[in-house]
């Protein structure tokens, strides 16, 4: 029998790890051959900014994934929608946030 809550389709597979844009740039640069040094020269960005955004220890905002599309010509949409995907599959996994969550369903439903 089949189970009518469970509905699997290849557009709502979330992956096991979350996946930082930084990590996509990181391998675009590579392939390229541009050292990070370089990149963040020719982007007018620091160094050490540059690197925590490519290593996943710093958000990729708005005005970074222009700069990005600006340098290595990707578009910043996808990177963008990356990032927030990346920034949901991360906040679920944390079980206090969540819990509140919780919380608020079980209120919301009594309105």
């Amino acid at each position: 029998m089949e189970n009518s809550t469970t509905k699997i389709s290849a557009n709502d597979l979330t992956p096991f790890v979350p996946t930082h844009p930084g990590e996509i740039l990181k391998d675009e640069i590579e392939f390229l051959g541009v050292s990070q040094r370089q990149l963040a020269e020719k982007m007018g960005m620091r160094y050490t900014i540059l690197n925590e955004i490519l290593n996943g220890h710093r958000p990729l905002t708005e005005r970074t994934a222009l700069m990005f599309e600006a340098a290595l010509g990707m578009d910043a949409e996808p990177l963008l929608r990356l990032q927030s995907h990346y920034n949901l599959q991360t906040i679920r996994k944390d079980s206090s946030f969540m819990a509140q969550i919780a919380k608020i369903r079980r209120v919301a439903a009594v309105l």
